[in-house]
């Protein structure tokens, strides 16, 4: 088993072991938006800027680049090979709340 993961191509979104923080993907899931003709996701990151002060900073992105964040290696046409319960059980597991059948 370990072995089909470390071949596969969500080794890295399996993986990954940066450290978030709960409140933090509260709330950016608490300000995300899809925008359907564009096909992006918006929401907003607090980062600290050139004087220390906190501040809100808008970010967008799409599928592209979720693909190329977790090194998935295909592409949006490629055949999904994740058994649906697994896709249920990341989004969950990287805090979405939404509903996700269908989707």
């Amino acid at each position: 088993m370990a072995e089909f993961l470390r071949e596969s191509r969500i080794a890295k979104a399996l993986t990954d072991r940066t450290i978030v923080y709960e409140s933090h993907v509260r709330r950016f899931w608490r300000l995300a938006r899809y925008v359907d003709d564009e096909k992006m996701i918006y929401s907003a990151v607090r980062k600290k800027d050139e004087n220390g002060q906190d501040k809100d900073v808008e970010i967008k992105f799409d599928v592209g680049d979720l693909r190329r964040v977790l090194e998935l290696g295909d592409s949006d046409n490629d055949p999904s090979i994740i058994p649906e319960r697994l896709c249920k059980g990341l989004w969950y597991k990287i805090g979405f709340t939404g509903h996700v059948n269908g989707k």
